[in-house]
């Protein structure tokens, strides 16, 4: 095979890696899956979610289920992936729109972010994880309280997602299951 064509076909196999390590990610915030978040990170990676929390990332995950208790929805999408491929080390820019809706002694709320996360990644042993990963918030809607209406008659009898094991994915799928990337 032609040189440069070879270095072509691996790069594009190891940006969709990369976009699946990124999609993984979404489906374990979205599903409160940790043991998959924690399979996404090197161990020595780091997370940066500015005053929230910075450090090891596998310290973040420790935390999530004390985060994740009053998070009734978290419906994480991606949109513009740049990435930039340097061997076995690459940089992401990745833009997310996060809807959440939250628990709270007043009643739930809604909370929509548009923003990006800043990317590391490193392909060790053929694998490509986050070594460092931060979160950057452009803008932020809040509803107080929640206008999500899951009892409207528009989407009465529709699978309805929820954090953890119990989202129907779980029982609909035999290939994509729980703590699987």
């Amino acid at each position: 095979m032609d040189p440069h064509l070879e270095h072509q076909l691996q790069a594009l196999l190891d940006k969709q890696a990369i976009m699946e390590l990124i999609n993984a990610y979404c489906n374990a915030a979205d599903r409160h899956d940790n043991e998959k978040f924690r399979s996404l990170y090197h161990d020595d990676a780091i997370d940066d979610h500015g005053s929230f929390f910075k450090g090891l990332a596998m310290d973040f995950i420790d935390t999530l289920p004390d985060i994740q208790a009053t998070m009734e929805i978290l419906h994480h999408n991606v949109t513009t992936v740049n990435i930039k491929l340097d061997g076995d080390k690459a940089e992401g820019e990745v833009y997310i729109i996060a809807f959440h809706k939250i628990r709270t002694d007043d009643g739930p709320i809604d909370l929509l972010i548009g923003g990006r996360y800043f990317d590391k990644y490193e392909k060790r042993n053929g694998v490509w994880k986050f070594s460092y990963r931060a979160v950057d918030a452009d803008w932020a809607n809040l509803h107080q309280p929640s206008i999500v209406n899951l009892d409207n008659p528009i989407v009465r009898g529709a699978h309805i997602g929820k954090p953890g094991r119990e989202d129907p994915s779980y029982k609909i799928f035999d290939l994509l299951q729980w703590g699987q990337r």
